[in-house]
């Protein structure tokens, strides 16, 4: 992976991450200080929750991309401890999928004159299931890779002995 790409990836996880904390920080200080504009007519406060976990799931993956990108930099990725890492990140798109759904329940009762916007909402969660199914097929790509580089470093060990 070249010098350019890290930083390029580097510099977006970094402005993404900064990103969801300041929204985080204004969703936290308005439901603190009370100055919530809530009229009634959506559930904001639940809304505004979820978005809150939604953008701490968001940035558990984003923290473990870039230890797997200083992995790679590195040339450790092909280790247990990366397992890890890709775990981190499967649970929080899982966790972002979950999250949607609740979404997903809350906007129903408002939708009951256009039941697609509904199903249309629970096919975006059913695709945010696919990307972690996506991940976790990558994560069974990473853990072959992982047992071919065991064998052939024992296979190294083992010819050193002969030579």
């Amino acid at each position: 992976m070249g010098k350019l790409a890290v930083h390029a990836l580097r510099a977006v996880l970094a402005v993404v991450l900064v990103g969801t904390v300041f929204v985080q920080a204004s969703m936290v200080w308005v439901l603190v200080s009370g100055n919530d504009q809530e009229d009634g007519s959506l559930p904001l406060t639940p809304l505004r929750l979820i978005t809150i976990l939604g953008m701490v799931s968001a940035q558990v993956a984003l923290i473990s991309v870039w230890r797997l990108v200083a992995m790679v930099r590195r040339g450790t990725v092909f280790s247990h401890t990366a397992f890890r890492y890709v775990d981190f990140v499967i649970g929080s798109i899982v966790a972002a999928s979950l999250l949607w759904f609740a979404v997903t329940a809350l906007n129903a009762p408002g939708q009951r004159d256009d039941p697609g916007v509904t199903v249309i909402m629970g096919g975006v969660g059913l695709a945010i299931l696919g990307v972690a199914l996506i991940v976790f097929v990558l994560r069974m790509l990473l853990a072959q890779a992982v047992a071919l580089d065991v064998e052939a470093t024992q296979m190294r060990a083992e010819l050193d002995e002969v030579i």
